[in-house]
């Protein structure tokens, strides 16, 4: 072997070692343990990447005593060791398949403290998914019950339907981009849809405080729409009337334009008598305040519990009164105007039958212990006045000329001729027109 043979060959084994040492000799990566949840459907051997970059691998998966799954992983350097801060989750590579799921990790800064090599991250820094079957396994068994129902009527809504179904995909296009233009509308302005986010925010807070009230207004309303259905035959016969009705209506405010173009003109006058509205209207308060019990008052007149105690029976009853009126007030009209001439007569001598009253009641006020008693005499023309050269005479009549000189003369005394005349002339009394039948020279002897 020549010395340069003999230079490569050692060349070659300190090569060999050297590979063997960086392949076989000490490993750069570093363990630590994660707690979780639940392990998530795990294996062992599954990445542990960040970023989408495979840094590590899962070494082991065990059961704690407080049933976590402590799960062991290896990173490699660069990436190890880790930092306080780093957060942990377990993800999906893809939808389908079992052994699918990864850890990935969050480094914590590189200025916070290293976690020791086989340190532990506690489950408080660790996320594990939630799969459908846990979330099955929170509903009770009539709920999933439903569920299923809710799924086997769907499969026979679509089932042998597919030349359907295909007919209807067709139109998801146009609806699709429909929704997207809307979505765009959306987007341009946002300042009006945060707007209108805001402000649909508030107007449900406010129904939120007026719920009962909305409650209130929710079973009307389910009472008014059942009573509206139990009169569906005149809902219908109203809506049958209602075209004739729109019609005529619509001539009606054809006609109407003209009335208002009045109207306006009537307006533009009013309006400066409008300025005095307010006090008038507050000089008018107090007197519909005091007009409360009048009103209340005239309510009870109206109408008032009971029989034949208010007015609306008065007027049931009018009918009956007006077919009896129809025979009696002609022969109570013809009454009074035959007694008009005699209460016409009767009318100026008030202040003489007033008087007669009057001085009987003076003449009547003894009384004994039978009660009040009058000492009456009549007398009937006894004395005959004579005029001599001397005065007036008083001459008594015999008793059988007593009633024929009634009859004879005294008898049509106009009023207020029973005394002397006053110096003002106002009596004898002859009535406005000076008709009244009476004889005013029929006065009392004496000034």
């Amino acid at each position: 072997m020549t010395a340069a043979r003999g230079v490569a060959v050692g060349a070659l084994v300190i090569a060999v070692v050297v590979v063997a040492v960086v392949m076989l000799g000490g490993s750069s990566a570093h363990v630590y343990q994660l707690e979780f949840a639940n392990a998530g459907q795990l294996v062992k051997g599954d990445d542990v990447q960040v970023g989408g970059r495979r840094i590590g691998s899962i070494d082991e998966i065990e059961l704690t005593d407080d049933n976590q799954a402590r799960i062991s992983v290896s990173v490699e350097e660069p990436y190890a060791p880790l930092h306080t801060g780093t957060t942990a989750i377990i993800r999906t590579t893809s939808l389908s398949g079992v052994a699918n799921r990864y850890i990935a990790l969050t480094p914590g800064p590189n200025s916070a403290p290293e976690i020791d090599e086989g340190g532990t991250l506690r489950a408080d820094v660790t996320t594990a998914p939630v799969d459908l079957d846990v979330l099955f396994n929170t509903l009770d068994e009539p709920t999933r019950k439903s569920l299923q129902n809710v799924i086997k009527g769907s499969a026979t809504v679509v089932k042998d339907r597919g030349e359907l179904n295909n007919r209807a995909a067709r139109y998801f296009n146009p609806a699709i981009s429909t929704a997207a233009r809307l979505v765009n509308e959306v987007n341009r302005d946002q300042q009006a849809f945060e707007d209108l986010i805001v402000n649909g925010a508030k107007v449900t807070t406010a129904l939120a405080e007026r719920r009962e009230d909305l409650t209130g207004l929710v079973s009307n309303a389910s009472e008014t729409a059942g009573a509206i259905g139990d009169e569906n035959v005149a809902l219908s016969e109203a809506l049958s009337l209602l075209p004739d009705t729109l019609r005529k209506g619509n001539t009606t405010f054809v006609n109407l334009r003209a009335t208002l173009d009045d109207l306006d003109e009537l307006t533009e006058v009013s309006l400066p008598a409008t300025k005095r509205l307010a006090p008038f209207f507050r000089a008018l308060r107090p007197l519909v305040e005091d007009a409360r019990p009048t009103i209340k008052d005239l309510r009870l007149l109206v109408t008032r519990p009971g029989a034949n105690n208010d007015l609306i029976e008065l007027l049931n009853k009018a009918p009956k009164l007006d077919r009896l009126a129809k025979t009696t007030f002609p022969n109570t009209i013809t009454a009074l105007r035959k007694s008009t001439p005699v209460l016409n007569f009767i009318r100026p001598y008030t202040p003489d039958f007033m008087g007669w009253i009057r001085d009987f009641g003076q003449g009547a006020a003894n009384y004994d212990a039978n009660g009040h008693y009058a000492r009456i005499q009549p007398i009937f023309n006894a004395f005959q006045f004579t005029e001599t050269p001397a005065g007036g005479v008083l001459t008594p009549r015999p008793d059988d000329e007593r009633l024929s000189s009634i009859q004879a003369g005294n008898l049509r005394r106009c009023p207020g001729a029973a005394s002397q005349a006053p110096a003002d002339g106002s009596a004898p009394f002859r009535d406005s027109d000076g008709t009244l039948d009476c004889d005013p020279s029929q006065v009392p002897p004496g000034p």
